[in-house]
């Protein structure tokens, strides 16, 4: 018996692995006046069949990191090959956009419009169409999905409750949702920091669920949305009045509390169930 189950185990191990591949590229925006480089992971076997059709998840980093820092910082090629190789998540592409840099009073930060960088007009208007085209994905709400951490956390809520009929889930990790207390800082004399901090409060999600009409909310419920935070994060009491006032309104969410605090440790394990429930929300 023993030897039938360690013949078994030795087969398991020496199971191919299918992995997927991250590729780098850049989208020429004429609404930024610059180019904006991305990073995008293509699941195993992209390319050998020219009508298949993938879903897509936008994977949105947070402020003073860039489109690298899912790669290097979150692992998350490991993360997703493990989930796929698993039946998990189904095999989809996967894009994660440039929206800042490290020094956050010089570099443009964030995923809304602000005075000199109309961030969301080019996601929206130029990066998603030249993106889903380029890659064969799915193109429309049942498959396509939003998550992100911190700054994207919050961006992935906005842009769900803005453009409800674009995606088809949100999972937003220890997200940055309001700024009327200042959570992240003001900023400097209108510096670049300053006007991220003054779009994130111009954009409250918060707000945004407190105002919403009857017609607003209907549409909000045809989002699944999922707030995941740490018990230590400082940004903690923004996941739980999110949470309260999606009850009131009564759109469904999920909301998770885990042991952590604002960091990729965090994080890392929070991709693991995000992109799980990203995928059981496609074609809902």
């Amino acid at each position: 018996m023993k030897n039938h189950v360690l013949a078994i185990l030795l087969l398991l191990l020496n199971l191919p692995v299918s992995a997927g591949r991250i590729v780098t590229d850049t989208v020429k925006s004429q609404i930024l006046s610059s180019d904006v480089t991305y990073n995008v992971y293509l699941p195993d076997g992209f390319g050998k069949n020219e009508s298949q059709r993938y879903p897509v998840i936008y994977l949105l980093h947070g402020l003073s990191d860039d489109y690298r820092a899912w790669r290097d910082r979150g692992q998350m090629q490991i993360v997703v090959d493990e989930l796929i190789g698993s039946g998990e998540c189904v095999p989809v592409v996967i894009v994660m956009p440039n929206a800042g840099g490290p020094d956050t009073h010089n570099t443009w930060n964030g995923y809304f419009n602000m005075p000199g960088w109309s961030y969301e007009d080019f996601f929206f208007q130029e990066f998603l169409p030249t993106i889903e085209k380029k890659y064969r994905v799915a193109g429309d709400k049942e498959y396509r999905a939003v998550m992100g951490l911190s700054m994207g956390g919050g961006g992935s809520t906005v842009y769900c409750q803005r453009h409800p009929d674009m995606f088809s889930s949100c999972y937003a990790m220890s997200p940055w949702l309001d700024n009327e207390n200042n959570n992240v800082g003001p900023g400097g004399e209108k510096d670049k920091r300053y006007y991220v901090c003054e779009a994130v409060k111009e954009h409250s999600a918060l707000r945004f669920v407190e105002q919403a009409d009857d017609a607003t909310k209907e549409k909000l419920r045809t989002v699944k949305w999922f707030f995941d935070c740490g018990d230590d994060d400082f940004l903690f009491d923004q996941s739980v009045r999110m949470h309260q006032l999606m009850r009131s309104a009564h759109i469904h969410d999920e909301l998770r509390v885990r042991n952590g605090t604002h960091n990729w440790e965090y994080w890392h394990l929070a991709l693991r169930m995000a992109l799980p429930f990203a995928s059981r929300s496609f074609g809902k």
